[in-house]
């Protein structure tokens, strides 16, 4: 909860107004350019990421929008459903599982681990008119953990900061998988936005289609980003956004040189860049939706992406990165740290 019930508020600079949406406790970090609205009651959600001059927001809201997980029972619970059965769109942390269900040490994790279902608690650090700072943590209900994140934005500011640390609260050697489920599309993604990462990167692709009616990339070989071969034996640039209806596709990026990105729709003249720690997240996981899914849980009603910074890869589960190697290694009581940030571009980027 917050630090004082009739704590000073105001509606200038930068602020924080602390509010209660669908019985979830939602806290808003604002400012003249940004209000990023994070859902505390479900895994810290950022369910808002509003650029205010233009009224764009930059986070993709799924079509069921945001549900209370405690109102509402699946009707059929299975490990996809855990996930996407309460997946509100916009940007989730994913920690200790990513992708599909997996299992470690005992432990079953369904769809993208623990912690984007689990409620966290919640600090505020700072208040004042130049900078305003909250601390969000939670502990693990299947593996020891303790993860804890402060989001920081100044007056003025068009970015946002996110400083964490990763706890191993036992005496067990642990190994897990650590992410930012980033997700992008209407109002601001489009036909024709533009994706640019670090000169040098590599692409691997899913090892399968996403979609039983094809793929957009073909499997097999590894590229240089961002011309891929085709299934249909053309080249395809997956730095610009094609057109609806193509294939669904999920690539792998690696090799970065550092840690970022950058989102740009030339029509709107607004981009987007992520920048962070490589040490932690050295891969770029990049999710491609446009339409073409005529299944559970699309149905052909949405265009979006995922550009999602990752400690891990494949999307196979924990099981599967211990095996590669690409899971994170967390010795007993070690506390791993983390940062990113998150600007809104204002004239492009790319």
């Amino acid at each position: 909860m917050g630090d004082e019930k009739h704590r000073k508020q105001r509606n200038w600079g930068a602020r924080i107004l602390e509010y209660e949406h669908k019985g979830m406790q939602v806290v808003f970090l604002e400012n003249e350019k940004l209000r990023v609205g994070v859902l505390v009651d479900k895994g810290t959600d950022v369910i808002e990421f509003n650029h205010k001059p233009t009224d764009t927001d930059f986070v993709w809201l799924a079509p069921g929008g945001v549900r209370n997980p405690t109102s509402y029972l699946s009707t059929a619970p299975d490990p996809l459903a855990t996930f996407l059965d309460y997946y509100p769109g916009g940007w989730q942390e994913i920690f200790p599982n990513g992708g599909a269900p997996s299992s470690y040490l005992g432990a079953r994790f369904g769809q993208h681990g623990e912690v984007s279902n689990l409620p966290w608690d919640y600090h505020i650090v700072e208040d004042g008119e130049q900078s305003v700072a909250v601390r969000f943590s939670v502990r693990t209900q299947k593996t020891p953990f303790l993860l804890q994140k402060t989001l920081r934005l100044r007056s003025g500011d068009s970015g946002i900061r996110f400083e964490e640390t990763l706890t191993n609260e036992s005496a067990v050697h642990m190994r897990a998988m650590w992410g930012h489920h980033i997700v992008f599309g209407r109002p601001f993604l489009e036909e024709g936005c533009r994706v640019r990462v670090p000169e040098g990167a590599t692409v691997v692709p899913h090892e399968g289609p996403i979609d039983p009616d094809g793929r957009r990339v073909r499997g097999g070989d590894n590229y240089s980003w961002p011309v891929v071969a085709g299934e249909s034996g053309a080249e395809v640039d997956l730095s610009v956004l094609p057109a609806w209806g193509t294939p669904s596709e999920i690539v792998y990026i690696k090799d970065l040189s550092e840690g970022w990105y950058e989102i740009d729709n030339p029509k709107k003249d607004l981009g987007f860049r992520v920048e962070w720690d490589l040490r932690q997240m050295p891969y770029l996981w990049f999710w491609q939706e446009f339409g073409a899914s005529r299944f559970y849980p699309w149905y052909g009603r949405n265009y979006n992406v995922g550009l999602e910074p990752f400690s891990s890869f494949p999307t196979n589960g924990i099981e599967e990165a211990v095996e590669n190697d690409s899971a994170l290694s967390v010795g007993p009581s070690e506390t791993l740290r983390f940062a990113l940030r998150a600007e809104v571009l204002e004239e492009g980027g790319v």
